[in-house]
C-alpha cells in the first residue's frame, strides 16, 4: 500500500510540475503549459483556453518567471530522491520479513543467514528455594522478595555490534524490549521480583533499555533495537505479560571490538 502512495504522490508533484506560471510585470501571471521567447514576443500555450497565445515580451516578467521554474524543478528532484530512498527501504524490509520464521521467538540476520536466539531457562531465585519459570505457569507465589535469573555469567550468544538488530515473531500481544542484566558471581540477574501475597501479585522490576520497535507485519513480527548504541555488557530481549511472571528472556551478551 505504501508503495502506491508513493507513486501517487510522485505522480502529482510531476503534474504540479508540468504547468508554468507566466510572470508579468504587472504582478499577474498566466498559468501556461509550455512557453518561448520569439524575438519581442512572448509565444504560450494557455491552459485555461487550451490553445496558443501571444504577449509583448517587454510585458513579462522572464526573470521571476525562470527563478521560479529552476526553484520547482529543484524540488522534484529532491522529492524524487526522497521517494526513491524510501521505496529502496521499504524493498529492504520486506526481503528482511521474508527471511524471518514464522515462528514465535527470537532472531538476527546476517548477509546471508537468519539466526534464532534460543529462550533460555530462567530460574526464580527467593529465600527459601529455586524454582525453573515455565511460560504461563508462575510458580506459587511467597511472601518476600526474589530474582529471576539466568545460570552462567555470560550468554554464549555475543556480538560485538551496539546497534544490533534483532526480529520478535511474538506468540501473543505482550510487551517486549530489551532488558540490562545484572551479573551476579555466576548467575545473570534478569530482574528482582517482590510476591504480595493478599493480591497474590508479583512486581518485576527488570531493568528495561530504550528501544525503537518497529512493526513489519500485523500478525506480531517487529524489528527491536537499541535507541543508543548497547555498552559491552550482559543483555536479553523479554517479551513479558506485567505481573504475571511470564516471562520469556532471549539472552545475549555485548563486547567491545
Amino acid at each position: 500500500m505504501r508503495k502506491y502512495l508513493l507513486a501517487f504522490v510522485f505522480f502529482v508533484t510531476a503534474a504540479w510540475a508540468v504547468n508554468v506560471k507566466l510572470y508579468l510585470k504587472d504582478g499577474s501571471f498566466h498559468v501556461v503549459r509550455e512557453y518561448k521567447v520569439e524575438a519581442d514576443r512572448v509565444r504560450y500555450y494557455s491552459t485555461e483556453r487550451s490553445e496558443w497565445e501571444e504577449i509583448p515580451l517587454d510585458l513579462v516578467d522572464l526573470k521571476k518567471t525562470q527563478t521560479e521554474q529552476a526553484d520547482r524543478q529543484e524540488k522534484l528532484e529532491k522529492d524524487a530522491k526522497v521517494i526513491s530512498a524510501e521505496e529502496k527501504v521499504e524493498r529492504e524490509i520486506q526481503k528482511q520479513i521474508t527471511r524471518i520464521p514464522q515462528n514465535p521467538g527470537v532472531y538476527w540476520l546476517d548477509a546471508k543467514e537468519t539466526h534464532t536466539i534460543k529462550a533460555a531457562e530462567a530460574t526464580v531465585h527467593t529465600d527459601k528455594k529455586r524454582s525453573i519459570l515455565a511460560k504461563m505457569a508462575p510458580i506459587p507465589v511467597v511472601t518476600g522478595k526474589g530474582t529471576l535469573e539466568l545460570q552462567g555469567a555470560h550468554s554464549q550468544n555475543v556480538f560485538t555490534d551496539g546497534e544490533q538488530e534483532f526480529f520478535i515473531q511474538l506468540s501473543e500481544t505482550e510487551r517486549f524490549g530489551i532488558a540490562k542484566l545484572t551479573i551476579k558471581g555466576d548467575v545473570r540477574i534478569v530482574e528482582n521480583l517482590t510476591f504480595v501475597p493478599v493480591t497474590k501479585e508479583t512486581i518485576e522490576e527488570p531493568t528495561m533499555v530504550e528501544c525503537f520497535r518497529q512493526e513489519l507485519t500485523p500478525d506480531g513480527l517487529y524489528k527491536i533495537w537499541a535507541k543508543d548504541p548497547l555498552e559491552p555488557g550482559e543483555y536479553a530481549v523479554v517479551e513479558y505479560t506485567e505481573s504475571k511472571l511470564n516471562i520469556q528472556v532471549f539472552d545475549f551478551s555485548i563486547k567491545a571490538k
